[in-house]
């Protein structure tokens, strides 16, 4: 679909696509990285130069077609999804726990939850310690500390929420 919309050739960005990762069924008997066996493979078989390029390209080691870099965005989409790749639930667990430990350590913060499998955290700050402009900071502030501390698929959306609720009653 990404090919359609782009005007790439579907044809090769779907055979691309299919084998783009063709390497890792034999990189642990073949000497090589895994990019570099999809295409003597490839190449075995008769396939056209069009469809090794997003094999090989894939981990950016040639320049790309335009159909190479659709397989490179295609694949970190579906890397990024949750549950795409083994994982044991202890490291997920650990991996979300990290996530909220980087906004917790933040003054001003009261309670953060990682949430969409950690493909985003909802922070809460104390409304009276912390005003707007500070909130936009402290927000940029704890998206940038994710970046330098933490490894993850994708990208992490930071929500930050500071609201002050006043309740009265009438009698």
């Amino acid at each position: 679909m990404l090919a359609e919309h782009l005007g790439a050739d579907p044809v090769v960005a779907k055979k691309g696509g299919l084998l783009h990762d063709i390497g890792k069924s034999v990189d642990h008997e073949i000497q090589g990285t895994h990019p570099e066996i999809g295409r003597d493979i490839a190449k075995k078989f008769g396939l056209s130069d069009e469809i090794i390029a997003p094999i090989l390209h894939h981990h950016d080691d040639t320049p790309p077609t335009l159909e190479a870099i659709i397989v490179k965005v295609a694949d970190a989409i579906s890397g990024s999804r949750p549950g795409a790749r083994k994982d044991t639930y202890e490291n997920y667990v650990q991996r979300l726990e990290d996530l909220e430990g980087v906004a917790l350590k933040y003054n001003g913060v009261e309670k953060a939850y990682a949430i969409q499998a950690g493909r985003e955290i909802r922070v809460f700050v104390h409304p009276e310690k912390t005003d707007d402009y500070t909130s936009a900071q402290l927000a940029k502030d704890i998206a940038k500390s994710i970046e330098e501390e933490l490894k993850y698929p994708g990208e992490i959306k930071v929500t930050l929420i500071r609201e002050k609720r006043i309740t009265e009653y009438a009698r």
